[in-house]
């Protein structure tokens, strides 16, 4: 099998300067029990950076559903600054990959780091906020649907949960319980906050339908490579 549509520009800044670094080490191929095939497509999905605006292709993948959601074409930094989405308010849980840059140029942008933000218990009021951003945290939370009916509980009406999930799309989501312990990251660093929980394949989008939204989609920037999901309330 071979990767298809591949991206040869930047999604979120237009820049055609890019490089591509593998990111995966043996250990965690291992633990993942990953083919030759998949590894190729996780080290584009998380190691294809732009050179100007340092994106990679999952926060690329995030930028593109992201606009979809408002019919824009063009690119994410020309997005940020038209007048729907400077009426947004938006809350991006940990930083969404290289879109802090863009996302923090909005006026109703927050952005809310672990501890000080529990996906798992919000503590914001009901429907605060028209767009929750999160990007490959989801595999770090113990309780992922706890975590995704949080988003939902701080939604507005209509509004969207867009996200990503290193995806492994010729397998079922499992869950890590009584694995040996897996960490993303590096090698070297083993934080509890980047443990892995649940190693996401094709039906993830059954998390967010169990965890309350009643429409999910999937936004398709390099199959199969790069995916964002989106819940909408």
């Amino acid at each position: 099998m071979t990767l298809c549509k591949q991206i040869n520009s930047c999604i979120c800044c237009g820049s055609n300067r890019m490089v591509a670094n593998p990111v995966l080490w043996k250990s965690l191929i291992d633990e993942w029990r990953i083919s030759n095939y998949e590894v190729e497509y996780i080290n584009r999905q998380q190691g294809l950076q732009c050179l100007d605006c340092h994106s990679n292709l999952r926060s690329m993948a995030l930028a593109l559903a992201i606009m979809r959601c408002f019919t824009y074409r063009g690119i994410f930094q020309d997005f940020i600054k038209t007048r729907i989405a400077r009426k947004l308010k938006i809350l991006e849980i940990n930083t969404a990959g290289s879109l802090t840059q863009f996302l923090s140029q909005l006026p109703g942008h927050y952005l809310g780091n672990y501890p000080e933000v529990n996906m798992m218990s919000l503590k914001f009021a009901d429907e605060s906020f028209d767009m929750v951003v999160h990007s490959d945290t989801l595999e770090h939370i113990p309780h992922p649907i706890t975590g995704l009916s949080e988003c939902y509980r701080v939604l507005k009406l209509e509004g969207l949960c867009i996200f990503t999930v290193p995806m492994i799309v010729n397998r079922l989501t499992n869950n890590r319980e009584g694995l040996a312990p897996s960490y993303h990251g590096t090698p070297e660093v083993q934080q509890s906050d980047l443990l892995v929980y649940t190693e996401y394949g094709c039906d993830a989008w059954k998390h967010t339908i169990q965890a309350g939204f009643q429409e999910c989609r999937i936004i398709s920037a390099e199959y199969p490579a790069a995916q964002a999901i989106v819940a909408v309330k």
